[in-house]
């Protein structure tokens, strides 16, 4: 049994936080808590309200429903992705991620620093993305302008700021980052996504712990 406290954790998202295609102990939740765990910093299950093909509204609707009492340690926020595929607005996306990261700082106890955005991965370099009538140079144009939006609120709000795609397009050379699906990520991409995740952590922590 772990000694002293256990911490809890809140990731709120989309497809990319609920793992589709990979094994539950490779969701990058799980495996962020195993990376921490091995570091001495404890962390029961990761609460996850994610599904595959939500948008931002779809979101906002689960966190309702799920009726989340208390507060989290750590809050992670990944969302967007669908909003882009869809070709939803850019600004109705401003509005609604700003209400989450409103959403995410009251499960945190109001306490930003323990808030974690996770920008968007490029699905343009994947083989379902090689397929799409947008091409891959016009996809990843529209993920770096919602990327944009998501970084000026996170940073309007001072929240920490994960930044995961420059790794995601890494897998347009390294088939070993896809899932067999053709599309979302590997448990290897979902490694190095942790490992960033769990260095802000740490910071976070020593900090609040000094």
């Amino acid at each position: 049994m772990p000694k002293g406290k256990t911490y809890k954790m809140l990731c709120l998202g989309d497809s990319y936080t609920i793992g589709e295609a990979v094994q539950e102990n490779e969701r990058f939740p799980m495996q962020t808590v195993e990376l921490l765990k091995q570091k001495g910093i404890y962390f029961a299950k990761p609460t996850i309200i994610a599904k595959t093909g939500w948008t931002t509204d779809d979101l906002m609707v689960a966190i309702d429903q799920a009726n989340l009492k208390g507060t989290y340690d750590v809050v992670t926020l990944l969302i967007g992705v669908n909003n882009q595929y869809r070709g939803r607005d850019l600004e109705n996306y401003r509005k609604e991620f700003t209400a989450l990261m409103e959403t995410a700082l009251s499960f945190s106890g109001n306490k930003i620093f323990k808030v974690y955005v996770l920008s968007i991965p490029d699905w343009g370099v994947t083989p379902f993305g090689a397929k799409d009538k947008r091409g891959e140079r016009k996809i990843g144009e529209e993920i770096d302008v919602f990327n944009a939006v998501n970084y000026s609120v996170c940073s309007k709000f001072e929240a920490n700021y994960v930044n995961i795609t420059p790794f995601s397009r890494e897998a347009k050379h390294n088939a070993t980052l896809i899932a067999n699906d053709g599309l979302h990520p590997s448990a290897k991409m979902y490694k190095a996504w942790a490992e960033k995740l769990v260095d802000e952590i740490e910071v976070t922590f020593k900090r609040e712990n000094h």
